[in-house]
């Protein structure tokens, strides 16, 4: 599923919450927030993608997500990596590791995952 970046950004506050009502969602953008008309456009192109449901309280709407944050950013990731490193998680991890200005225990961590994955993998 593809979203867009305004989409993002709302899909954002709703996992943050997992339930909100349209106020709450409001809320929870910085200035400048969006219009109310702006924020239920958004909510509506979401529910037609699937992506996000409600239950209504009256004439009240409560979203929550149905798309998952992990699946949806390891999509994400896993595109990513596919259009830009040649769909190679060595090219990205090599990338990465070279580019961000990670500390020497951070790259400890991320060793440690590695080793841990590889071992599951041997097993």
């Amino acid at each position: 599923m593809k979203l867009t970046t305004a989409e993002e950004t709302l899909m954002q506050h709703l996992w943050s919450r997992e339930k909100a009502f349209m106020k709450e969602l409001l809320d929870a953008y910085d200035e400048p927030k969006p219009a109310a008309t702006t924020l239920a456009t958004l909510l509506k192109r979401l529910i037609d993608k699937g992506a996000v449901g409600y239950q209504e309280y009256g004439n009240s709407r409560q979203y929550y997500p149905i798309l998952k944050r992990q699946p949806y950013f390891a999509n994400q990731v896993n595109e990513l990596i596919k259009n830009f490193f040649n769909n190679s998680a060595a090219q990205f991890a090599s990338f990465f590791t070279a580019t961000t200005d990670l500390s020497a225990s951070e790259l400890e961590d991320l060793k440690k995952i590695i080793d841990e994955q590889l071992n599951k993998k041997k097993s």
